[in-house]
């Protein structure tokens, strides 16, 4: 009996350890994924255009989860700094091709061109990775030019349709995926922190689903 009952004491401690584990694992900050876009509004976020007597709430506005972005030059961008971490964005142009970029790693003052890494998302270009604001990468050899140009053929799905970009910020490189697809990789990036952008560049462009993870 008295073995019998070690055992159980056993197994019952082996039991809770591991339930604990599982619970320290689920509230690990390490494995979070934090939501820039709540789906419903876009209070942590602040924003910059060109035009300064345009208001930023008719250009970003957001309906039934989607961010609306209407086109009027600038960006919106994270309140918080970022750095060694997973991006996800999906995006499509709701009525035409157009343009637009995310910008990573955004220092210093607001300007059209601020210092950052803008991963392109003009139609046929997304992965390009574009050098911005005195910011600069060892991909970059030719430095009278600011674009690293993709790797592959375009991934980008019709008008209407949504694509997504997968961004690893990795200590000082840059890798981005377009649905699923290696586009770029930068590396020795100048810059390795910073705010995250979504640009507004012209034309209608909609985004979704924008959050984030740490690499460690």
């Amino acid at each position: 009996m008295k073995t019998k009952a070690i055992k159980l004491t056993l197994l019952m401690v082996v039991v809770m350890f591991g339930l604990t584990a599982i619970s320290f694992g689920q509230t690990n900050p390490k494995t979070q994924t934090t939501q820039l876009f709540n789906g419903k509004d876009l209070s942590n976020w602040r924003f910059f255009l060109r035009e300064t007597t345009v208001d930023p709430a008719t250009v970003f506005t957001v309906q039934n989860g989607v961010i609306h972005v209407k086109g009027d030059y600038g960006y919106m961008v994270t309140k918080e700094v970022y750095s060694n971490y997973k991006l996800h964005v999906e995006w499509r142009y709701p009525t035409e091709l157009t343009n637009s970029g995310i910008f990573l790693h955004m220092q210093g003052k607001d300007a059209i061109w601020p210092l950052e890494v803008e991963v392109q998302l003009k139609a046929g270009s997304a992965g390009d990775l574009v050098c911005m604001g005195g910011s600069d990468m060892k991909e970059r050899l030719d430095k009278s030019k600011s674009m690293i140009t993709k790797l592959a053929a375009s991934t980008e799905k019709p008008v209407g349709e949504w694509n997504s970009a997968d961004i690893i910020c990795n200590a000082n490189s840059i890798t981005v995926y377009v649905n699923g697809t290696l586009m770029n990789k930068g590396t020795n990036v100048s810059i390795t922190k910073g705010s995250i952008g979504l640009q507004s560049e012209g034309k209608d462009i909609e985004f979704r689903n924008v959050f984030i993870s740490p690499l460690f």
